[in-house]
């Protein structure tokens, strides 16, 4: 009968047969393709989440714009978002990755590694590359919102005073304005939709802030300091518009109604105005 030796291990252990993998290695490749696993079904869902038809979720909070110039705020804040995402995953998955494949397993220190030169250099260049890029668009888009166009197709004259709003239409002679929430009828400003709309804002007393929370903007209203801006109006529909800087005891009654509506509608609207106003001041008179 012939006997087959087996070589002893140094140490006195007999060496596993080969083509077998010690019990450790295969434990760490399993918890290494578990993680991997996750990792994709994560990013599965993230993208499932993104791409659902009620894109709610990818505005991250902000309201759906109805202008031109809030598409462009929105998407800077979805790229500022995206931004801090995939920081934070690299940073949490440098974290969990640590913790998972380089925990403690004895006694002795892992090696020590001092005055890595590439590593450092590579903290330092990352995070001036992102700011650097961030602020690139950030005032590309700021200089595209404050834009105000040679020739506006319709100019709108904002006073506020406390606690209301009066709307003048200085190309049409028209001018309206309302009671404060709770008294009356709210001030009624109408603009008509994929047109360029200039504001000129002013305040009789304190200051104010214009606000409609669709435009994805605001704007302060300071007596004695005129501030304007210009929007285009993308889609129809009837809003309500704030004042965001506290102004008083009723600041939060200081509302209007913002009514888009189409060209069309917008010219038969303001006859209808210039007919009842004259009317009112021929009568008057």
């Amino acid at each position: 009968m012939t006997l087959i030796h087996r070589q002893a291990a140094p140490g006195g252990r007999d060496r596993a047969p080969r083509g077998t993998a010690p019990s450790g290695t295969a434990k760490r490749s399993r918890r290494r393709a578990n993680a991997l696993r996750g990792g994709v079904l994560a990013v599965l869902l993230l993208c499932l989440a993104g791409c659902s038809p009620n894109d709610t979720f990818t505005r991250f909070g902000f309201p759906n714009p109805v202008t031109d110039q809030g598409k462009i705020t929105l998407s800077l804040w979805q790229g500022s978002w995206i931004a801090g995402l995939l920081v934070g995953a690299v940073v949490w998955g440098m974290i969990l990755w640590s913790v998972i494949f380089h925990r403690k397993r004895g006694d002795k220190l892992p090696p020590q590694v001092r005055y890595n030169m590439p590593i450092e250099i590579l903290y330092t260049v990352v995070p001036f590359v992102l700011i650097a890029v961030l602020f690139y668009y950030t005032a590309k888009d700021e200089n595209t919102i404050d834009n105000i166009p040679a020739h506006p197709a319709v100019v709108v004259n904002v006073t506020g005073f406390q606690w209301s709003w009066e709307f003048n239409y200085p190309q049409h002679g028209v001018t309206t304005d309302g009671y404060m929430w709770g008294q009356g009828p709210l001030p009624l400003l109408e603009i008509p939709e994929n047109e360029t709309v200039e504001f000129n804002l002013t305040s009789t007393d304190v200051i104010h802030s214009f606000w409609v929370p669709e435009f994805l903007f605001k704007r302060d209203v300071i007596p004695g300091h005129p501030n304007h801006f210009s929007i285009t109006a993308t889609q129809t529909g009837t809003f309500t518009g704030h004042c965001s800087e506290l102004c008083g005891l009723y600041h939060s009654r200081m509302l209007f109604t913002l009514k888009i509506v189409t060209p069309a509608q917008y010219n038969t609207w303001i006859a209808q105005q210039q007919a009842s106003q004259h009317s009112v001041s021929g009568s008057t008179q």
